[in-house]
């Protein structure tokens, strides 16, 4: 293992060297042996990509997997070699900061890394999650979607739903899938007009409002944003639904009162491993004998902490979980049913492709508001997102539940 080397000295020349694809790019500060050894051990980690890499001074590696989908540029040593500590975390340091470069399509090339890995890389104990109390929930939750109303506006459906869609054929608009999306969580929750519905996690609070409207049911939503509440607040009066709709600013863990239905939709993910048993027994505490209930929620296959960068950058505190451990820590200490599980990953795929096209059609208003680093940021996250969702790495589950021996159940399963 190399362990000195004064890397920040220049060199006079910057030939290709063995393996190398000549570049006509000019240089400045030409790379050193060490710099092309660590591109070399980079490429190595995705060996089976067809990705080209390339140094800030024109040297570059051409893929040895076949024709390049895209070029990654390192254009500083800082970049290089973070990417070699900890890539999971510095590609993402390095992409938002502008010091790595994608010369090609950013989609393809993640789709392209994300199929060289059979499942998810295992991290050091010290990068997985602790406990979300409610100090750093509300933290977490703050930081995210307390960006403002108006951001979340220009790329998001006129309802702000900021969760997985549902098309019923892929060239549905996106406010169909979304609308589809709602309808299909009350018909899954067999919803009958006079029933009381806890929402945990309300975004915006257009399910809630969608449910009362179209089902004619009484909701309390839950929620921790201010931001969110506010404006689902003023839905709610404006539609005239305030009487028939509540949202609380409070944490999950402070729900009280009886529901027949309890739904959570996208607010899991938030939760966090450690706290499931928390989750559980509110649903215990609230769910009526004949009650049922839904939990739509990012997962996956296998037991991994979430991407560290996403959780850095984008949502601190989050953790996707298995199928088995919402089922081991949530559902079956309270001796719940599970009636159905439906993986809607596709589903995500696309909601992800409509995001990131109204996205990038808003981003020189996203880089007023912030500024380019957090606009690239956010262009990698969405980016990231449908490649995970697009080659299996993520997955999106609805799972419907009830108590054990209640006969108020569906007759058949409910679908699209």
């Amino acid at each position: 293992m190399i362990v000195k080397e004064v890397i920040d000295s220049p060199v006079a020349a910057c030939a290709p060297q063995s393996g190398a694809v000549p570049s006509s790019r000019s240089c400045g500060i030409a790379s050193t042996r060490l710099d092309r050894w660590a591109l070399a051990r980079i490429q190595a980690t995705v060996a089976s990509a067809p990705i080209r890499f390339a140094l800030w001074d024109g040297y570059e590696l051409a893929s040895s997997a076949g024709t390049a989908v895209a070029t990654i540029l390192f254009k500083n040593r800082s970049a290089l070699f973070g990417w070699v500590w900890d890539p999971e975390l510095n590609f993402g340091e390095g992409y938002m900061s502008g010091a790595v470069e994608i010369r090609g399509d950013l989609l393809t090339l993640l789709e392209a890394i994300y199929r060289t890995f059979a499942s998810s890389p295992a991290r050091p104990w010290w990068l997985w999650q602790k406990s979300n109390d409610a100090r750093a929930a509300r933290e977490n939750v703050h930081h995210h979607y307390d960006l403002g109303n108006d951001f979340y506006r220009l790329w998001l459906d006129r309802d702000m739903v900021y969760t997985c869609a549902y098309f019923p054929t892929p060239d549905v608009t996106l406010e169909e899938a979304q609308i589809a999306k709602m309808d299909l969580v009350c018909r899954k929750l067999q919803l009958e007009p006079g029933e009381r519905v806890i929402e945990a996690g309300c975004g915006w609070g257009s399910l809630a409002l969608f449910m009362a409207r179209q089902y004619g049911v009484t909701v309390r939503a839950f929620n921790i944003s201010s931001a969110q509440i506010a404006f689902a607040r003023n839905r709610a009066r404006e539609e005239g639904l305030a009487d028939r709709v509540e949202f609380v600013e409070d944490d999950y863990r402070h729900v009280r009162g009886t529901c027949d239905a309890f739904v959570s939709v996208g607010m899991l993910e938030h939760v966090g491993a450690p706290d499931y048993p928390t989750l559980g027994r509110v649903i215990d505490r609230t769910l009526s004998d004949r009650g049922r209930g839904l939990l739509h929620f990012i997962g996956r296959d296998q037991s991994a902490p979430l991407n560290p960068w996403i959780r850095k950058r984008i949502f601190p505190g989050a953790y996707a979980p298995t199928l088995r451990e919402v089922f081991a820590h949530v559902l079956e200490p309270h001796a719940f049913s599970v009636l159905d599980v439906e993986n809607l990953r596709l589903h995500y795929a696309k909601t992800l492709e409509h995001w990131r096209h109204r996205f990038h059609t808003a981003g020189d208003q996203v880089a007023t508001m912030f500024d380019e680093t957090f606009a690239r940021a956010w262009q990698l996250y969405l980016a990231g997102s449908q490649a995970a969702f697009r080659t299996g790495w993520m997955q999106l589950f609805q799972v419907v539940f009830a108590r054990a021996g209640s006969n108020a159940i569906p007759w058949i399963r409910v679908s699209g």
